[in-house]
């Protein structure tokens, strides 16, 4: 039996810039098509046409029961390539072979009219994704149950939040029960417990033995969610593996030129903060070096902030949150004891404080500064996001025989022990069957 669920061979899709076609069946169509003729001929430039391909020769296999990712920029030709599987774009060339039904949730709330209710949009979606009107009736109370919009149901969708309107979308097309579901960015919309429970869903699809191919710029869900990623850019692949390692390529090669390594504000007024405090420098640095010295998973690092107290006699102190690339809060450091400024009044003036990390803590890639001005231990008084992001590196000599993605968003090196506590003659006595021997 053949386990290849979608197979693309050189894959191309090419747009025409700036070429539109015009209609002269019109009384206004004509005389908007002489205007433009007019200006033309008065020294205005006629638009150049020009091509886009969004596509250029993709070729690549999914097997079926697989949920593969698909990452990469925005323009880099994911959702083109999900409407020619959905077979609403038609490819310039190129091959493509789909194995089962196919269900697609491209757009929000498809085929959904505002002025219906949310009843009646439910039966026209199902409808025009492929759903026969016993198949909606029989999953309609269990469609209704996942959005969670039965006291709306009657109420025309133009009344919907947007939430609401991604649940009942996205419950219409998971009750479809394809072979193969295809998904591009619909849960950015909906609530955290939402998104939870749709990604459920597609784990419970893909363990039934139903292809997935989902697109998302939510790395989070990618990687808990897909086992291979495909990454594109330019229209072409560039990567195609395991979720963790793309996703971590991927995530460091959107982040090169970003590094803020250290940041500094002169003046008072202009520096970031309010009233009560400003922010004078920020530096990440190895504890020997500068800021533009390279940090490896090995290196002990400082992060250093300089900031102007504006009210005397506050109590302040700050804290840090240290975020990694897929965007998870690794860990939250403040000063719990600091032997010269803990619990006491602050002066007027400038102020440093430093926290140090040591070696052999974190992970290799992006990792981003949330940096929190703290009053009375307790009432947040002034954030600010990104103040620095830098690049952990990795480090050979941690390696040894181990090449592929190290997992995790902290590498501790661990202090571990090994000790022979019986010897094979030990074994032998025991009657354990060893070196091969019947």
């Amino acid at each position: 039996m053949n386990d290849i669920s979608i197979r693309v061979e050189n894959l191309a899709k090419k747009y025409d810039i700036g070429k539109a076609k015009c209609r002269h069946d019109r009384l206004r169509d004509q005389v908007a098509h002489s205007l433009k003729s007019v200006f033309r001929r008065n020294g205005r430039p006629h638009r150049e046409e020009s091509t886009f391909w969004a596509l250029k020769d993709v070729s690549l296999e999914i097997r079926r029961g697989e949920i593969v990712g698909i990452v990469g920029q925005n323009g880099a030709g994911k959702s083109t390539l999900l409407k020619i599987l959905s077979q609403i774009t038609e490819p310039t060339r190129g091959r493509v072979e789909i194995y089962g039904r196919v269900g697609s949730l491209l757009e929000v709330g498809t085929g959904f009219h505002p002025e219906l209710t949310g009843r009646e949009n439910l039966y026209l979606s199902g409808a025009i994704i492929g759903m026969k009107k016993e198949e909606i009736r029989r999953h309609f109370d269990a469609i209704v149950e996942f959005a969670e919009v039965g006291k709306f149901l009657d109420v025309p969708v133009k009344r919907y939040s947007s939430g609401m309107f991604v649940r009942l979308a996205f419950a219409v097309a998971a009750h479809l029960d394809p072979d193969i579901l295809l998904v591009d960015e619909v849960l950015s919309v909906g609530d955290a417990a939402f998104q939870k429970k749709c990604l459920g869903r597609i784990g419970n699809a893909a363990k039934g033995g139903r292809t997935v191919v989902f697109i998302s710029h939510n790395m989070i869900a990618v990687n808990s969610l897909c086992e291979r990623v495909i990454w594109m850019q330019g229209g072409e692949i560039v990567e195609d593996g395991p979720s963790a390692e793309v996703v971590s390529k991927y995530l460091a090669k959107s982040g090169e030129g970003t590094n803020v390594s250290e940041e500094v504000w002169d003046e008072v007024a202009t520096a970031p903060g309010n009233d009560s405090v400003r922010l004078h420098r920020v530096c990440v640095r190895p504890v020997d070096g500068s800021p533009s010295d390279p940090i490896t998973i090995c290196t002990p690092f400082v992060i250093e902030a300089d900031y102007w107290n504006l009210r005397a006699g506050a109590h302040i102190s700050l804290s840090l949150l240290l975020l990694n690339e897929q965007g998870i809060t690794v860990l939250n450091t403040f000063p719990v004891i600091e032997p010269v400024w803990f619990k006491k009044p602050h002066p007027e003036g400038l102020f440093r404080s430093r926290v140090y990390f040591p070696g052999n803590l974190l992970n290799d890639g992006m990792h981003r500064i949330l940096l929190l001005v703290v009053r009375d231990q307790a009432e947040e008084i002034y954030s600010h996001e990104d103040v620095l992001v830098f690049n952990v590196q990795d480090s050979p000599e941690r390696r040894s025989d181990w090449h592929g993605k190290w997992v995790g968003a902290v590498r501790p090196d661990l202090r571990w022990e090994t000790e022979l506590l019986e010897g094979s003659d030990a074994l032998d006595k025991k009657g354990v069957i060893l070196r091969g021997e019947p």
